[in-house]
């Protein structure tokens, strides 16, 4: 909780839900009642018709708003984009609160500002997402008789008759407490979120049924001290059965390296992914690589989660809960990359959106590759590979020249350094050493569009 009280806090939680009854009642199978694609209102998007809002002159607007869910009085935030129209189908996300967080922290970003509001994806959706944050009871997800699962399900119905929503584009997210009311989501509401991230979770709102597939995204510190990472790999485990993915053991970063690695998984069933990312880190959501430290603006696992949910778009599920298992037409069968997992800290296989990769002249210590590895209306993130030349290095700093309206807002696997339009980034403490024709990898997001730099590299 921020004050030194959340190991004792989550031990006295665990201990009630071990000694307590389970709930045996299974919540709904099916949507919220209105957020099933009405035939009429609102036009079609590439990822599915609209709900029930569409085309109506909205009477919600952003702010906290008060509920009735299962008799309680209950309450959430809502952020509706700027510019809204009536008639686009967004994108929404569900973030969820830790436990002894609030709705409020979440929406604000606490002590990081706006760039860490909502997990930090607001920024990076740049108004394409409406987003929601849910106020758990006592500042929890116990999710008692499905209590939570209750007030999701409320609160998606009285957003989505009133605004504007593409029911193939409904995603969860949260931290700790709020991971675990994520994963309960997955496991209750298969049919009604298209994916969810879960950091730092473990089973604490329940998983009823638990057997349907979700694309799926785990994130955990490797010596999580308040949930240990055994948690977080029990709940990837269940998507990775439920997906249909081909089972690994994951690498994961040794003590003292500041690094996270991202494996996505192989095998798995079209539009169902799993990807796993474990950190050199302790209980956190916002690890920094490089660093012990933590800070929402300086984080990797927006850029990634925001990677991970917009993979999705233009790639519709079934607009009512599907008869199979798994509906396999989905989405096409580049969302879940059969490949072998990478096991570099940044993603690098997911399509770039622009040409070929560029790469500045071969000659001299070292040479650097540029690839736009996903981008956003207002955004992107790009992924820069630097490789050593025909010796060994101790060192390397990559450069180059910002096209207009673009701006670095964060970097991993490097130290950045800006001036003006002039961009240069180092190599980080642990990666600074390669061996003859040996490579590394180093990622960032920017603002603006993206475009193919020439990229230099020098040595030291």
């Amino acid at each position: 909780d921020g004050n030194g009280n959340k190991k004792a806090a989550y031990t006295s939680v665990l201990n009630a839900l071990n000694s307590a009854t389970p709930v045996t009642s299974a919540p709904p199978t099916s949507r919220p009642p209105t957020s099933a694609a009405p035939t009429s209102a609102g036009p079609t998007s590439p990822g599915g018709s609209g709900t029930a809002g569409c085309g109506r002159t909205p009477s919600l607007s952003s702010g906290t708003r008060n509920i009735t869910s299962g008799g309680q009085n209950r309450q959430y935030i809502l952020r509706i984009p700027d510019g809204y129209d009536r008639n686009r189908p967004y994108r929404l996300v569900v973030a969820n609160h830790w436990l002894n967080g609030t709705a409020a922290i979440v929406a604000s970003g606490g002590n990081d500002g706006s760039a860490w509001a909502y997990y930090g994806l607001q920024r990076l959706a740049n108004n394409s997402t409406i987003f929601i944050a849910p106020q758990g009871i006592d500042n929890g997800w116990a999710n008692t008789n499905n209590r939570d699962l209750t007030l999701i399900d409320n609160i998606l119905q009285q957003v989505e008759n009133d605004l504007c929503v593409d029911p193939a584009q409904r995603f969860a997210l949260g931290w700790s407490y709020g991971g675990a009311m994520s994963y309960a989501l997955a496991c209750a509401r298969p049919n009604v979120f298209r994916a969810v991230a879960v950091i730092s979770g473990a089973n604490l709102s329940g998983c009823s049924p638990g057997t349907q597939p979700v694309a799926y995204f785990g994130i955990h510190g490797t010596h999580d001290s308040v949930l240990n990472i055994s948690n977080g790999r029990s709940l990837r485990d269940t998507f990775v059965r439920n997906n249909g993915c081909t089972s690994q053991n994951p690498s994961e970063p040794a003590l003292n390296s500041f690094r996270h690695i991202t494996t996505r998984y192989s095998g798995c069933r079209a539009g169902y992914p799993v990807w796993w990312a474990a950190f050199d880190g302790d209980h956190t959501p916002s690890p920094n690589d490089g660093s012990s430290s933590t800070s929402g603006a300086n984080t990797w696992v927006s850029g990634e989660v925001w990677q991970f949910f917009t993979q999705f778009e233009g790639t519709p599920t079934t607009s009512s809960p599907p008869t199979s298992a798994v509906p396999t037409s989905a989405a096409p069968t580049s969302a879940a990359p059969t490949s072998a997992a990478p096991t570099s800290a940044a993603p690098t296989s997911a399509a770039p959106t622009s040409g070929s990769p560029t790469s500045g002249p071969p000659t001299g210590a070292c040479s650097a590759t540029y690839k736009t590895v996903n981008s956003w209306p207002g955004g992107f993130q790009g992924e820069v590979t630097v490789t050593a030349g025909s010796a060994a290095i101790n060192g390397w700093t990559v450069r180059w020249t910002l096209s207009s309206g673009q701006s670095i807002t964060q970097a991993w696997n490097g130290t950045l350094s800006a001036s003006g339009s002039n961009v240069a980034i180092s190599n980080a403490p642990y990666n600074g050493a390669l061996g003859a024709s040996a490579s590394t990898t180093l990622g960032f997001l920017s603002n603006g569009s993206p475009s193919t730099p020439q990229i230099t590299c020098t040595s030291p």
